[in-house]
This record gives structure tokens, C-alpha cells and sequence, in this order.
């Protein structure tokens, strides 16, 4: 029973090809490019609201220096978003559901952020690792407990993703398969275990999104610190 919970989580293959490349290519095949005259339709107008109230929002608390990230940024957060609330369509794949995946989205832009911190300002980047009047006697042990929570960083980015949609769809899956068990012998406990599940859909919608927007947000707060 617990490997045919966990199997949802396996990367599809047809004729030993995995499919993950197709899930990781949707979001370019849904979205419209910009039309090269000036007007345009509704979706369009909505998708560049959206791209430029985000961009305002994340990008005003950091100087200029950080405002060449905001492609990146915007790119990832649409991204994200979009590969998260089509993994809760029936008969889909997650690919945000690897911490390979998340790891490989998370590492590279923090460690991007660092490299830039030390390129910059190499004596501001060194002074995060140990905070203004630290006692002499507890000088090493700060600058160790500081270096491993920097290091945990991209650690914690990915497995917060991960972790939030896999709990996700497990709960939606057991919910599910509940309410189809009890459909023929308890037909009320079937229909409370409908309605939560509709319930779960919604927050778990909710969850996708907000997920996304929390790993672009922490990305931002890190490229903050060192620019």
C-alpha cells in the first residue's frame, strides 16, 4: 500500500523515454508570446499585469544591482507556478515533486547569489558570517553555526517544495481513494469524503501557487544580502 501511494511520484517513461522533458516544456507551449503590434488580447494584457505587479513587488526592496535578475526571477515564479497546478490535473506528472529537480532549480541561483555577494562586496558577504559584537570565546563557534546555515540554504529551498506538494497529492490521493472504496457501501461518508476532497483541491491550488511565490521570495531576500 505505501508503494502505490509513492509510485504517483515515479518519472513516467513510454518506449523507455522518461516523459518529464514534455512536463518541463508545457509552460512554453501555454503562455503567448507578446503580439508585435500594439494591441493585443485579454490574455496577453493579464499575463503582463501579472509578470510586472510580481516583478514591482519583489524587486522593490533590493538596490539596482539586483534588478538585472528580474527576467530570472519572473521566469522562474511563472515556471514554478505553472508546473505546480498542472501536476494536480488527473493523469499528470509532477515534475516539482523531485528534489533533484528543486535542488537543480535551487543550488545554482544560490550559489549565484553568494558568488555575486563575495564579487561585490567580499568584507559585507564575510560579515554575515559573524554577527557585530560576538564574544571573543564564541568567535569560532558562530562563524561554523553561520557557514552551515548558509550551506543549508539551497537544501532547505528544495526540500520546502518538495515537501509541501508531495504531502499535497498524498492526502489528495488517500481522500480519493476513500470516498471511491465507501461510494457503494457508506454513500454519506462517501459524500463528506467528496466534498473534503474538493476542499483539498482548492487548498492544494493555493498551496502550488504560494509555494512558488515563497521560493522566488526567499531567492530574492538571498540576492538582497549580497547585492
Amino acid at each position: 500500500m505505501t508503494m502505490n501511494l509513492f509510485n504517483q511520484f515515479l518519472s513516467p517513461t513510454f518506449l523507455g523515454l522518461p516523459l518529464i522533458a514534455i512536463a518541463l516544456m508545457a509552460p512554453c507551449l501555454l503562455y503567448p508570446s507578446p503580439a508585435p503590434w500594439w494591441q493585443s488580447n485579454r490574455w496577453t494584457t493579464l499575463q503582463n499585469w501579472f509578470i510586472g505587479s510580481f516583478i514591482k513587488q519583489i524587486l522593490s526592496p533590493i538596490n539596482t544591482k539586483g534588478h538585472s535578475w528580474a527576467l530570472l526571477l519572473a521566469t522562474l515564479m511563472v515556471f514554478l507556478i505553472t508546473l505546480n497546478t498542472l501536476g494536480l490535473l488527473p493523469y499528470t506528472f509532477t515534475p516539482t515533486t523531485q528534489l533533484s529537480l528543486n535542488m537543480a532549480f535551487a543550488v545554482p541561483l544560490w550559489l549565484a547569489t553568494v558568488i555575486m555577494g563575495f564579487r561585490n562586496s567580499p568584507t559585507h558577504a564575510l560579515g554575515h558570517l559573524l554577527p557585530e559584537g560576538t564574544p571573543t570565546p564564541l568567535v569560532p563557534t558562530l562563524i561554523i553555526i553561520e557557514s552551515i546555515s548558509l550551506l543549508i540554504r539551497p537544501l532547505a529551498l528544495g526540500v520546502r517544495l518538495t515537501a509541501n506538494l508531495t504531502a499535497g497529492h498524498l492526502l489528495i490521493q488517500l481522500v480519493s481513494s476513500a470516498a471511491f472504496s465507501l461510494l457503494l457501501s457508506q454513500t454519506t461518508a462517501a459524500s463528506l469524503a467528496v466534498g473534503l476532497l474538493l476542499l483539498l483541491t482548492i487548498l492544494e491550488i493555493a498551496v502550488a501557487m504560494i509555494q512558488a511565490y515563497v521560493f522566488v521570495l526567499l531567492l530574492s531576500l538571498y540576492l538582497q544580502e549580497n547585492v
